[in-house]
């Protein structure tokens, strides 16, 4: 069952947005045409069919504008809902309704586009080990909030930020020296929790990483002939993870070859906004 994300990491994200779209006077229209204390009743309804994320946005945007607003979910973060669904009933004050409108979509349709878009992927590889993970690929400020969509559309989390896990890239190896330099060299400057992962490019630094017992080794943009090799020799000793070009249409064959992990960053940079309406009621 996905946990929720905390409200105190969410609910600055959302004020933030409110923020920028009220600005210096606040919703304008609203005030100009509704009159005041009027009440509001509407409904999130989905356009497309989808993976639903972040209905704690929908309620915090809300209650930020209306501490007194009601709102009720249909579905939960992670539900899957066909075009015309019901997501989330509310009332409110109209004019801190129509202030939190856009702000509440914005972020439910991004979120939803993103875990729609991780659930194809994860429905792609189905009945094989690889698992499908995000990037680092994230929108500034959202990343806590778009990882979690990629769980409620059944992907895992690659790591959160350059601070909670090692990933040795290309330019790492290029100003150490080497592959096995750069394992070594991190390996006696952390804790024993703190995984070490390096990428590498080719089947030669495959096996200069394998040597060094990393806790996971990255195939960059190795072909399918190279992933299955890799897989051969690795023989499970590492967890092994395929990147690079990915694609709803490759993923698959990728996922064949036996490797572990398959990281897209298309789940957050390339994800389509899915369409969600509010209806007045």
């Amino acid at each position: 069952m996905l946990r929720p994300l905390p409200h105190l990491l969410v609910e600055p994200i959302v004020r933030m947005a409110l923020a920028e779209d009220l600005g210096r006077a606040g919703d304008v229209t609203a005030a100009a045409c509704v009159p005041e204390g009027a009440r509001m009743k509407a409904a999130f309804v989905a356009r497309k069919a989808g993976v639903l994320a972040g209905v704690d946005c929908v309620r915090l945007s809300l209650l930020a504008m209306d501490p007194d607003a009601r709102i009720e979910p249909r579905l939960r973060d992670g539900d899957v809902f066909e075009a015309g669904a019901v997501l989330v009933e509310a009332e409110a004050d109209a004019r801190a309704f129509l202030a939190a409108e856009r702000t509440a979509l914005n972020l439910l349709g991004r979120l939803s586009g993103i875990a729609t878009l991780t659930r194809a992927y994860v429905d792609a590889v189905a009945g094989t080990r690889a698992r499908i993970a995000d990037t680092r690929k994230t929108t500034p400020g959202l990343r806590a909030l778009e990882k979690h969509a990629v769980l409620c559309g059944g992907g895992v989390n690659h790591r959160f930020g350059l601070d909670d896990a090692i990933l040795i890239k290309d330019n790492h190896v290029a100003v150490c020296g080497g592959v096995a330099q750069a394992v070594r060299a991190a390996r006696a400057a952390v804790g024993h929790l703190m995984k070490i992962e390096v990428e590498v490019d080719g089947l030669d630094q495959l096996d200069q990483a394998l040597a060094e017992g990393p806790d996971v080794i990255m195939l960059d943009n190795f072909t399918l002939d190279m992933l299955r090799e890799a897989v051969k020799r690795v023989a499970g000793q590492v967890t092994l993870e395929a990147s690079g070009g990915v694609s709803l249409e490759t993923v698959r064959a990728i996922a064949e070859t036996g490797v572990d992990v398959i990281s897209v960053g298309a789940l957050t940079h390339s994800a389509p906004v899915l369409d969600i309406g509010l209806d007045a009621r």
